[in-house]
């Protein structure tokens, strides 16, 4: 069921709802800024799950040197999970808010414990897979292949900063991505195959049914293990 096309009378007593929770930012010149929301989507909808409509706004401000990265920060991020959830949780009895984008993480780990603490049994899950570059990279434009093979411009992909993430985080948290990539890519988008996308989002379905059907959630975080 999508919630979106679905009558109020189809939603009494939704054993579990997912939300799908992604972003709109820069991903390098060659993929498109919607990349994290249409991630998330997915895997929620593949999952075969009562999937709502994704939230397409998040906590991008490191992005926001770029233009087109629209961010409504953690704070009101955080706000906002903590309102759906409460509300959604009305007629859903679980609620899993499925994550696409890294820089949501903070605003997920204070509203979900939140909305726990509450009474609602609600959690969240990472859309990613060990192993993957950081950002815009080869694992996002191989998704993006198999996703949306009209939104990439293979020909403007190019290598970006390849540091490791966790080197590059302090210049990231004192200023932006831009100060460590121009292009905005953290990784090397090159080599990127539509088939290794469609296996990656494969594995990331199986791990979000698997996570739901055993339903272990993290107390302190809020994530669903």
């Amino acid at each position: 069921m999508q919630l979106g096309d679905a009558r109020w009378a189809q939603c009494e007593d939704v054993p579990v709802l997912l939300v799908p929770v992604g972003a709109t930012e820069q991903h390098g010149p060659h993929l498109p800024l919607g990349t994290d929301t249409t991630v998330a989507a997915t895997v929620a909808a593949r999952s075969g799950l009562p999937t709502a409509p994704a939230l397409p706004y998040g906590a991008s401000g490191e992005h926001e040197g770029f233009p087109g990265t629209v961010s409504i920060g953690t704070e009101t991020l955080a706000a906002v999970i903590v309102e759906l959830g409460r509300s959604a949780c009305r007629f859903a009895r679980r609620l899993v808010l499925v994550n696409g984008h890294g820089g949501n993480v903070a605003a997920l780990r204070v509203a979900v414990p939140m909305l726990r603490a509450e009474g609602r049994d609600v959690a969240w899950f990472p859309c990613g897979v060990p192993g993957a570059d950081a950002h815009a990279g080869r694992h996002e434009t191989s998704l993006m292949l198999a996703l949306g093979p009209d939104t990439v411009a293979q020909d403007l992909a190019e290598p970006g900063n390849t540091a490791p993430l966790r080197e590059l985080m302090p210049a990231i948290a004192a200023g932006s991505v831009r100060d460590v990539s121009p292009s905005g890519v953290l990784g090397d988008p090159t080599g990127a195959t539509a088939a290794e996308g469609a296996e990656t989002v494969s594995v990331m379905v199986a791990a979000l049914v698997t996570a739901v059907g055993r339903w272990t959630v993290d107390d302190a975080t809020g994530r669903l293990t």
